[in-house]
């Protein structure tokens, strides 16, 4: 079995490798926890054992946290059934018990390696939820808490200013289901917000920008000009390559006119200003700053001041550009009755949906 590894080396930065497993029991253990359910004994983990041998009693390392843990049952699953078990090989599904970890994290009997983690897509939607009373918020956390464990595209974050509880995954029934499993497993109400779509902003053509941040108030004043442009970094966002996760900033001064120091200041900013693109508020992606030249004043030039100036010559270069909003998309394949055929494109089309291709098949 070959499979692609992550070797762990406190010395250097991580690596990645296509090592060789197999299912001998001579060999080290290495494990996958690739489910986890949660009922009246606590957390069990699904684990699939990929080469040694694992007895209970025996003690895991957890590659992911570096804490061990001591298996104190194994059990073999028959649908609701349990079957209690003294050892797993290589290529066993089993369950284990009193052990914290996410899915898909390695465990092994002393290796630094992982097994290669999984493509996790970047949520697609996102519900504001809160519990219904207050008392209950505790449990409300440890609820979300758990899911996330359980679910690698369930995200749960918090609005800096609004301060409300933000839930993002793959779509609205993905959200609807969490919410749904708080009331039943926790005996929770909420309230849940309406949903927003994750946009993103962009830019599809070069947009130039000479801006001069100058400001006098009696004492120290601010003053920093960047001139550059910004273009962008991705053709095709439709392509599988496409990675709508990264800004680059780049520097073609040559040191001359802007000081080397206040360069890290100004990539900063940069940075920041993709936050919260000009538009709609949502993040930039696959956007270039370039920075051509600038001017400094020998009293008044600052970090601070080259930082204002950034921010404010983005958005203009935003909007000298040809900016765009990208909203997500992604593609669902639908099996019904051939009697609901027209229901289902009906459906579909009201939700903005596009049908790229229709096919009938026959009873077997």
């Amino acid at each position: 079995m070959l499979l692609i590894c992550k070797i762990e080396n406190k010395y250097r930065k991580r690596n990645e490798e296509k090592i060789t497993l197999n299912n001998d029991p001579k060999k080290p253990f290495v494990g996958l926890a690739f489910k986890l359910e949660e009922n009246k004994f606590g957390q069990i983990t699904y684990m699939r054992a990929y080469q040694g041998k694992l007895k209970r009693g025996d003690v895991l390392n957890h590659v992911n946290t570096g804490k061990r843990a001591k298996i104190s049952r194994l059990v073999r699953m028959h649908a609701n059934q349990m079957e209690e078990i003294n050892e797993v090989e290589g290529g066993d599904i089993f369950a284990i018990f009193g052990i914290e970890c996410s899915t898909g994290d390695t465990f092994t009997d002393g290796l630094q390696i992982s097994m290669e983690s999984m493509h996790v897509p970047e949520p697609v939607m996102s519900l504001s939820i809160k519990p219904k009373k207050a008392e209950y918020i505790s449990k409300f956390m440890k609820a979300l808490s758990r899911f996330q464990r359980e679910d690698p595209t369930f995200r749960v974050s918090q609005n800096d200013e609004t301060e409300e509880i933000i839930i993002s995954g793959m779509g609205e029934l993905h959200l609807q289901i969490y919410a749904e499993r708080i009331r039943r497993e926790y005996d929770i109400d909420v309230d849940i917000g309406n949903p927003n779509v994750n946009y993103r902003e962009t830019v599809l053509s070069q947009g130039s920008f000479n801006y001069l941040h100058k400001k006098q108030s009696g004492g120290a004043g601010q003053f920093a000009r960047v001139v550059g442009y910004i273009e962008p970094m991705i053709k095709d966002f439709e392509s599988e390559d496409a990675d709508l996760r990264t800004n680059q900033f780049s520097d073609k001064t040559g040191g001359e006119n802007i000081p080397n120091e206040y360069i890290p200041a100004i990539e900063k900013a940069f940075h920041e200003a993709c936050k919260k693109g000009p538009l709609t508020g949502s993040p930039v992606v696959g956007v270039r700053y370039v920075l051509q030249d600038g001017q400094t004043h020998v009293v008044d030039s600052s970090s601070l001041a080259f930082g204002i100036a950034t921010k404010y010559s983005f958005s203009v270069g935003f909007k000298a550009a040809d900016s765009a909003i990208l909203e997500p998309v992604m593609k669902v394949e639908v099996t019904g009755p051939a009697e609901f055929q027209s229901s289902i494109m009906n459906s579909l089309n009201s939700r903005k949906g596009s049908v790229s291709n229709a096919t009938t098949k026959g009873c077997i």
